[in-house]
């Protein structure tokens, strides 16, 4: 054996065109009881980890459509502040943009607000993968 391989299912180099920055967009969610911190309770709170699972979820469903059917997303980065909160049955808004693609490696600026109240906002990295 001449040394370690490469998995071709995280190299490969084709993409769709469509995948480029500049791309954004925004979800709302509401605050659940199982999104809070389970030590809080009764009171309900959008935790830190939750959202940051909510960054995630809307980055990876925004770009399916600029995926191949046997592509995915998975996240290999984060970082963002959480400044502020968000109480049980607020509607939290996650806002991204695709700021950089560089080979299967994708940057997004992520972040979250309560209305006008910036609650998070930093950056999210995801790398592009084969599933088959």
């Amino acid at each position: 054996m001449l040394g370690p391989t490469r998995d071709h299912r995280i190299y490969a180099p084709v993409m769709k065109d469509s995948l480029i920055a500049g791309i954004s967009g925004a979800a709302d969610f509401e605050v659940t009881a199982d999104m809070s911190p389970p030590h809080l309770a009764p009171r309900i709170v959008l935790s830190t980890p939750s959202m940051i699972q909510l960054m995630e979820q809307t980055s990876l469903q925004a770009m399916t459509e600029h995926l191949d059917g046997d592509e995915t997303t998975v996240g290999t980065h984060v970082c963002v502040s959480h400044v502020a909160a968000a109480g049980g049955g607020d509607t939290v808004t996650i806002r991204f943009e695709l700021a950089e693609v560089v080979k299967r490696r994708l940057k997004f600026n992520v972040s979250a607000h309560l209305g006008d109240t910036v609650l998070s906002e930093g950056t999210h990295e995801r790398a592009v993968i084969k599933t088959s």
